[in-house]
């Protein structure tokens, strides 16, 4: 007892050192003793000084990341208007009746969908018989955190063609690695033991529902070498009655000779009225799948023969079927995507037509209905939805769809099989809702899946689209949100987002949360910067790499533009993304500090030359680049917040939020950064680390944990804004 009480207290002298200074009356621990280690790239030497920072296992590391987040804890309590803030929050947060997302059908005309009442802490899985019929609750997180005392969610779930059966995986602490259960939705039992070794967890079943595809992985990957943690995924076929012989048939290890890569995941689905079955393959983050074939009665036995149908030279991101046609949307020699049509079973790519070409929108999403394909296009923020009949002429025009209102569009679900679509709709200043769009309607009709909130169309706020010029002349498109009644007087607090990775987009929407930001007098403004889609593929590709640094200089330009039109200062701006997002932070900010009050960082991805290593790094090369190539390496080391904090400089307050069971983006990026910042000016703005031990990457967080996030996030804003209320005592 008493060794390990000086191995405890040595741990504890070696992690925070005398020096500390005092935030809002609270002392806050120093920036850990320096580490350094030095790595060499291509010539370049990079020193890394709290590389120490990275082995979590470290006692003297657990003693500093808790003495951090304990005293960022404190520091928050010590805001006047927090507890306020959080309390109207959560008094909005109450208006809204249910969330629903997640909305399937089965052949019945069942729905499938995950619910969070306003009572609910999180989003439970129900069953409702017919769009209007009795609601049955099948799965509870709650009741799992209840009697375990970790936060549980559901990562996803399939139900089986005729509804008896779903598969749903789960997972705790928002690890988001946890296990696959199947249930019978009429006795709510379970018929199989669970899968573990879950990393996602979308099952693909047979027709009959009898067995299921699904995705796992490698035995002991938990003792492997960080890097190659998530690496050699498997598919695998699970028979309900042999629940102890499951086959491999696809993955990297299963079929060398398809030269997959170690960071490749798929998922296989068999097709209904034909001989084949399809292997979808993920190349990590990259948005270009593969596609491969095999015979089904093949698959089923055990012995597929894949055989390939295009690689990524195709440029194909979404794949949809109907009986005897294959639907691609790719951006070969169409930056703002295409359509393509093949014939099944051959599937020639050299035979492929081009159902509907490329042109100023950008085609964003597909499905196939019995009636026809659906398709969206987006102009700007807003999207389009439109029908083309499964026999129309290459080049024919689509049927476009009339919608209740303009903003994002999202087929939420449709089957090959089952006519008509499930949609759900929001805006800037429409909350999402969910409609159905009969097989032969023009115009969707409202579903009744959860009762109409007081704040669904929120009156006195308004969206403007602006496009803002960016460093090199091109012109970025910014989305704004602020009350009808702002004066352009420099004086508002606002807030400043940005993401722009992976070709994603901010879609139009709105939680009555932000409410409580705009009732602060607030204003809101998304930057849809270079490396986002909302351009299309040649969007992204102008941020991405050797390009990501458009993504800061467009962040920066923003800031700059709203500064000049008066909506705000730099005394009152305030900067803020998260994961891939927290590139756009903390580049803007080592770049150009005095455009910022605050900056919060949240899951960040902030030490891009280190990236790799993670366990999730190796997939996320095609995005961000590796240092294994010269001109990679190169432009990670100009993309990494880490690598340009430079003693000596005024940054503005900052504060890390990161969830400790983080398996997306490692705690360690957070913590090295937060505390080189705060190193490089220990009597400068603060610098606090926001760390949660029963959270992860974000991913399944309950109300109560994005409750508290939001209000800690916005009143560290409004504190350095100077807005009266929010100063500590």
């Amino acid at each position: 007892m008493r060794t390990v009480a000086i191995a405890f207290a040595i741990a504890l002298t070696n992690a925070l050192p005398v020096h500390a200074a005092a935030v809002a009356g609270v002392e806050l621990p120093a920036a850990h003793a320096p580490c350094p280690v030095t790595d060499t790239h291509w010539g370049v030497k990079i020193e890394d000084p709290y590389r120490c920072l990275e082995n979590l296992g470290e006692p003297g590391v657990q003693v500093y990341m808790k003495a951090q987040a304990e005293a960022t804890e404190k520091v928050l309590s010590r805001i006047p208007g927090r507890e306020p803030l959080l309390k109207r929050i959560q008094e909005l947060d109450s208006e809204v009746p249910a969330n629903v997302t997640d909305v399937s059908r089965d052949a019945k005309g069942n729905l499938f969908y995950e619910k969070r009442l306003a009572s609910d802490n999180q989003f439970k899985l129900y069953l409702r018989r017919g769009f209007d019929g009795p609601e049955k609750l099948l799965v509870d997180p709650e009741a799992l955190a209840k009697a375990t005392g970790k936060p549980h969610a559901i990562g996803a779930y399939s139900n089986s063609r005729d509804g008896t059966l779903v598969a749903y995986s789960i997972s705790a602490g928002g690890a988001e690695i946890g296990t696959l259960r199947v249930i019978n939705t009429e006795s709510g039992q379970e018929v199989m033991p669970p899968i573990d070794r879950i990393r996602g967890g979308d099952a693909s079943w047979l027709d009959d529902g009898s067995a299921f595809f699904y995705s796992r992985l490698a035995l002991g990957w938990e003792n492997r070498p960080r890097a190659e943690r998530f690496m050699d995924n498997t598919v695998y076929l699970r028979r309900l009655a042999e629940p102890g012989k499951d086959v491999a048939v696809f993955g990297p290890t299963v079929h060398p000779e398809l030269g997959l890569d170690r960071s490749d995941g798929a998922s296989v689905l068999v097709l209904r009225g034909q001989p084949v079955a399809l292997a979808v393959v993920y190349h990590g983050v990259s948005r270009y799948r593969s596609l491969y074939m095999s015979e089904t009665a093949a698959l089923l036995a055990g012995k597929p023969q894949w055989r390939k149908v295009f690689d990524q030279s195709a440029q194909v991101s979404h794949i949809s079927t109907h009986q005897g046609w294959l639907y691609l949307r790719s951006a070969k020699e169409a930056p703002r995507y295409k359509l393509l049509r093949l014939a099944l079973p051959q599937a020639d790519m050299a035979r492929a037509e081009v159902l509907v070409p490329g042109g100023a929108e950008v085609i964003t999403a597909i499905a196939s209905a019995p009636e026809g394909l659906y398709f969206t296009r987006r102009d700007g923020a807003a999207k389009r939805l439109y029908r083309l009949p499964h026999g129309a002429e290459a080049g024919a025009a689509a049927q476009a769809i009339k919608l209740p209102f303009e903003g994002d569009v999202a087929i939420a679900d449709a089957d090959a099989e089952l006519p008509g679509v499930v949609l759900q709709l929001s805006g800037w200043t429409r909350s999402a809702r969910h409609y159905f769009l009969a097989a032969t309607d023009t115009e969707p009709k409202e579903l009744n899946l959860a009762p109409k909130g007081k704040f669904d169309a929120p009156a006195g706020v308004i969206a403007r689209e602006v496009k803002v010029k960016s460093h090199d002349g091109v012109e970025v498109p910014v989305s704004i949100i602020s009350r009808s009644d702002i004066k352009l007087d420099g004086r508002n607090p606002t807030m400043l987002y940005g993401y722009a990775a992976y070709g994603t987009v901010e879609e139009p929407g709105i939680s009555p949360r932000t409410l409580a930001w705009l009732e602060q007098g607030g204003v809101m403004v998304i930057c849809h910067a270079r490396g986002g889609g909302i351009l299309g593929d040649e969007w992204h590709k102008a941020g991405h790499k050797t390009t990501k640094f458009n993504t800061w200089r467009d962040g920066i330009a923003t800031a700059e533009w709203l500064i000049r039109q008066g909506y705000t200062s730099a005394s009152r701006l305030a900067v803020y993304g998260g994961s891939a997002g927290g590139i756009f932070v903390g580049r803007v900010v080592t770049e150009r500090p005095d455009l910022f009050a605050a900056a919060a960082m949240g899951v960040g991805n902030l030490d891009q030359i280190r990236s790799e290593t993670r366990a999730n790094g190796a997939g996320n090369i095609p995005e961000y680049g590796t240092v294994k190539i010269e001109e990679e390496f190169h432009a990670l080391r100009n993309n990494s917040t880490y690598e340009h904090i430079k003693p000596n400089t005024k940054y503005p307050a900052l504060m890390f939020e990161h969830g400790v069971n983080d398996t997306r983006v490692d705690v360690w990026m957070s913590t090295k950064a937060g505390t080189r910042f705060a190193a490089a000016n220990p009597d400068g703005k603060p610098v606090l680390m926001r760390l949660e031990y029963d959270a992860g990457h974000g991913v399944g967080s309950t109300r109560i944990q994005g409750q508290q996030r939001t209000a800690d996030r916005w009143s560290f804003f409004l504190w350095h804004a100077g807005v009266p209320g929010f100063q500590p005592k």
